[in-house]
């Protein structure tokens, strides 16, 4: 039985509430995560925009995952990286942002990986649900994943600029070779713009 399909029908009473009340403690653990991180990047950015009232970002709503994020970019590897927006996540056994399509065999074996340098990370949290994880440090922001998880699930691998690793150049190289004009200049202090929440300022206080 496909286990994406799995319903929990054989939960019931407490044991289903105990089960419930787990996945949203993951999930609400994992998305303040993100905000802080994000939130703790934006006030980073602003620093180091120093007078420049604005930076670079790319809008998720127009984004085709071309792959030039992770070769028109001056730095190396790309400042461009995926984001996770956990509260979008169905936590699925079948990620279609981890997995190739062609996958027969649901585990973490490198041949079954969509991303070409393993910076996704699979971690089990109770059946059937995993966790999925960006390792930044590996991205290089080619959009594989984002591409994959948009047409097989909610969509919740986004692309951004990273404003701690960009140098906000006055003419950015990506936006200048994006084929879908996805790029534009917003304000620093809502550097990040992410889809299903638009432009925020992820700062939790």
């Amino acid at each position: 039985m496909n286990n994406k399909n799995r319903r929990l029908d054989n939960m019931n009473g407490k044991g289903e509430e105990k089960r419930i009340n787990r996945r949203k403690f993951f999930r609400t653990g994992a998305q303040t995560g993100l905000l802080i991180g994000l939130g703790g990047i934006a006030t980073l950015a602003a620093r180091k925009a120093g007078s420049n009232e604005y930076v670079w970002q790319l809008d998720p709503t127009k984004c085709t995952q071309c792959g030039r994020c992770a070769t028109s970019c001056i730095k190396t590897p790309s400042a461009v990286k995926c984001v996770h927006v956990y509260a979008m996540c169905g936590y699925c056994d079948l990620c279609g942002g981890y997995f190739l399509p062609d996958t027969k065999t649901l585990n973490t074996g490198a041949e079954n990986q969509l991303c070409p340098t393993k910076a996704i990370k699979r971690t089990f949290i109770e059946d059937p649900f995993f966790e999925y994880t960006i390792d930044e440090e590996v991205c290089i922001g080619c959009g594989k994943c984002v591409k994959g998880c948009g047409a097989f699930g909610n969509g919740s691998l986004q692309l951004q600029v990273r404003q701690d690793r960009c140098d906000n150049c006055n003419e950015c190289s990506i936006a200048r070779n994006c084929p879908s004009d996805a790029y534009s200049r917003i304000p620093v202090d809502q550097p990040y713009l992410l889809k299903g929440f638009g432009q925020k300022n992820l700062d939790i206080k």
